[in-house]
């Protein structure tokens, strides 16, 4: 059934952070109601919550492990009590990184990435899925990077999980687009967010940020506008594709 887009649910998770909160943002100013998926910020996510209400909009925090499949149904739960409607969005933004040179990565470090980066995005998906193909509407959007189309350097694990989530998405694509549920993958570059200011400090890093054609690197609302865009019904024929978001780095 077709909602207006008031009546519309969405999960960010990682909704707290750098892309994250600007995601939240956006679409709760734009008429969603939102769930600010934390893992360990409750502050960061309750003070969001709080700035986009006095902005008029409809949010709320909500704890969400990607870990725990126990935790992600409960913050669906949690999210279908508060606003009186499942989840028909889910923004999979949540994701770790970590620098590390490959023949020094553990089996814990490999594991640990794949199961945050990869089987969270999996579990919650399957978790939404049955309510969006109830209503014959829904999207799955996917944040990867631009490490999961070229391979990764000193993040090895962290391209890799990427590189699957792309592949996730156009599986997710090829099943469910035919029940209204679109699945779409956003793979960014070098975006300024807390989580790459460290990266870039380094002088490989600064070398980054010089060989970006745009010359700068992205905003984070830069990325908030298009997952905007592709929850909008006009934007549906795009299920299954990745849209690259990287300043001219890579063409594929």
């Amino acid at each position: 059934m077709k909602q207006p887009d008031q009546m519309r649910v969405a999960l960010v998770s990682g909704g707290a952070g750098g892309i994250g909160s600007a995601i939240s943002k956006q679409l709760a100013l734009q008429g969603f109601r939102v769930g600010i998926g934390y893992c360990s910020r409750d502050d960061g996510a309750s003070t969001l919550a709080n700035e986009i209400r006095t902005l008029g909009g409809t949010a709320t925090a909500v704890k969400l492990d990607y870990t725990s499949r126990t935790s992600i149904r409960n913050a669906l739960d949690t999210l279908e009590k508060t606003f009186g409607e499942p989840v028909s969005i889910l923004v999979n933004n949540g994701a770790i990184a970590q620098e590390k040179p490959f023949d020094t990565i553990t089996d814990e470090d490999w594991e640990r990435m794949l199961k945050v980066n990869l089987q969270g995005p999996f579990a919650t998906s399957q978790e939404v899925l049955p309510e969006m193909l109830a209503q014959q509407w829904g999207r799955i959007i996917n944040i990867t990077s631009i490490g999961g189309q070229w391979g990764g350097f000193n993040q090895v694990h962290y391209a890799a999980s990427k590189a699957a989530l792309i592949n996730f998405t156009q599986s997710l694509a090829k099943i469910y687009s035919k029940n209204g549920v679109a699945s779409m993958a956003i793979a960014i570059g070098l975006v300024a967010t807390e989580m790459s200011a460290k990266e870039l400090e380094s002088s490989a890093g600064q070398d980054k940020v010089r060989n970006i054609p745009a010359g700068r690197l992205a905003d984070a609302n830069e990325v908030a506008v298009q997952v905007l865009h592709l929850c909008k019904d006009e934007s549906f024929y795009l299920t299954g594709q990745t849209i690259n978001m990287n300043g001219g780095m890579y063409f594929g």
